[in-house]
């Protein structure tokens, strides 16, 4: 199917995608695509349910942004309760967001509060799952030229395409076994060790220990942690 495909298809970034074979070769990719457009800044976001209480730091996936800044954002506001995550939700055309929009000009002007001017949205979603996200570009410019925009939104989805492809896809679970990812799920779900031991029928000896296996591969030190990358990595959602 992809050779039947290969006269239809037209994009500049064919070369520098095909030879991607990891998550630093796809930063480069999005980085240099965000430079060349004069945008500062990048950010691929896995949307998940429209009325999850989100934090934009666990919802990245993949970005450049000024460390420690979308932390810094979650401390204050809620990603969830913004407008333009709602808008995510709601349609799939891509879009500009400017500071100064009426639309823009409330308590949930994401832009303000991350310290832009502009933000171009791409939704895209992974062709094999459905699973649906957004390649955020961001600076301080007042606008794009509508040319640029498509170009970029047509640049943005190509990069994507493959992006999930050959990095997101490949996690299978972290080498987490069926049982831990059934405790971690239940995890996210708030469940305390006792709560999750009676709904998996098991001690709750057993649900700590497998807690503590999952922190290990995981590479993290706490359970917030151990969620927040479970759901960035699509181990679960």
């Amino acid at each position: 199917m992809a050779s039947l495909l290969e006269n239809h298809r037209r994009y500049d970034l064919r070369n520098d995608l095909e030879k991607a074979l990891n998550r630093v070769d796809f930063f480069r990719i999005f980085h240099t695509m965000t430079l060349r457009f004069g945008f500062n800044h990048f950010g691929i976001l896995q949307l998940g349910n429209e009325n999850d209480a989100c934090m934009l730091s666990t919802r990245l996936v993949l970005h450049d942004l000024p460390s420690g800044l979308a932390e810094e954002y979650d401390k204050r506001h809620r990603f969830g309760d913004s407008l333009f995550y709602k808008t995510l939700h709601t349609s799939i055309i891509s879009s500009v967001w400017r500071s100064g929009d009426p639309d823009c000009a409330n308590g949930q002007n994401l832009l303000v509060q991350l310290g832009f001017e502009l933000l171009l949205s791409v939704p895209v979603h992974a062709a094999a799952t459905g699973a649906r996200y957004a390649v955020l570009f961001l600076g301080d410019g007042n606008d794009i030229a509508r040319s640029e925009h498509f170009e970029l939104t047509y640049d943005a989805i190509c990069a994507f395409d493959y992006f999930y492809r050959i990095a997101l896809s490949n996690k299978a679970g972290m080498g987490l076994t069926p049982r831990e990812t059934e405790i971690l799920k239940w995890i996210s779900h708030g469940k305390t060790a006792s709560e999750i031991a009676l709904i998996v029928s098991v001690s709750e000896h057993t649900v700590n220990s497998h807690t503590a296996t999952i922190l290990k591969k995981l590479d993290v030190v706490n359970r917030t942690q151990m969620v927040a990358k479970a759901i960035r990595e699509q181990i679960i959602q």
